[in-house]
């Protein structure tokens, strides 16, 4: 069995005698004990300009009497061309964060700026317009549409955002093969496995060449191999096509390939 931490030898035999010698949940217990206690990666220093900036930004939401915080005073910056992990407990605003970078929620106060745009200030039509061209996203869940083919599914951004046909078509084809998918175009979701479906997701989201990719959990739902898979997608378009990818996960392993790991605990960085 081979971890890489600093776990010593009779820890790892401990480790094994608290599973019965299973060794998988010994591996995965491992791991975690790994991503718990391994320092901060010294990230290369960015290059690119400031991309995503937030200074000072807390979220709250009212449920009932009650005032629930998400996210406490959190000041940012991300540069183009950065890969970013978001990592944290469950709870911790992982999530509210990334909505927020989004502009899928405001926040109560502070700044959230993208591409040197304050979405706080934008109004809801011209902040569609400014995600559909800016940002795309990627979920641990697909919606991919169960009735259309893979190549309509991935046209549909194009669609909302009025590009012409043969543009849209033209773009696919070239997303399909970068992707890998260029012989399931024609396909069904339903014919696709877990790991191609998520790739066809990728390629949705980078149909309007967004400078900003955004992805939840996106190897949630996908075994060991296909979630490999996809972090390695992940690192060839931003090396192919300069797309800035913020991520939000729990994988260690996820977090240990990007350029940049940041940490939330209790709605704060850490």
């Amino acid at each position: 069995m081979v971890v890489q931490s600093s776990i010593s030898e009779r820890e790892v035999e401990a480790f094994l005698g608290l599973f019965d010698g299973n060794v998988e949940a010994a591996t995965k217990a491992l791991q975690a004990h790994a991503a718990a206690n391994r320092p901060f990666k010294n990230p290369p220093q960015p290059t690119g300009p400031v991309l995503v900036r937030l200074a000072d930004v807390k979220k709250t939401y009212k449920v009932g009497r009650q005032i629930i915080g998400a996210l406490d005073g959190v000041s940012l910056e991300i540069h183009e061309g950065e890969f970013v992990a978001l990592t944290g407990a469950s709870g911790s605003g992982k999530s509210t964060l990334l909505q927020l970078i989004g502009g899928l929620d405001k926040p109560t106060s502070g700044l959230v700026e993208v591409d040197g745009h304050d979405l706080k200030k934008m109004r809801d039509g011209k902040l569609s317009q400014f995600r559909n061209r800016t940002i795309g996203f990627v979920f641990q869940f697909f919606y991919l549409q169960p009735f259309l083919k893979v190549g309509t599914n991935l046209e549909v951004p194009g669609m909302f955002a009025r590009t012409r046909r043969r543009e849209r078509q033209q773009q696919v084809e070239t997303l399909a093969k970068a992707v890998g998918l260029s012989d399931r175009i024609q396909h069904l979701p339903r014919e696709l496995s877990g790991g191609q479906i998520q790739r066809a997701a990728v390629a949705r989201a980078l149909l309007n060449k967004p400078k900003l990719l955004l992805a939840d959990e996106p190897t949630g739902n996908l075994d060991s191999m296909n979630g490999v898979a996809i972090i390695d997608l992940f690192e060839t378009i931003r090396r192919e096509f300069g797309t800035t990818i913020i991520v939000v996960t729990h994988d260690p392993a996820i977090a240990a390939r990007a350029d940049r790991e940041i940490r939330l605990k209790d709605g704060v960085l850490v």
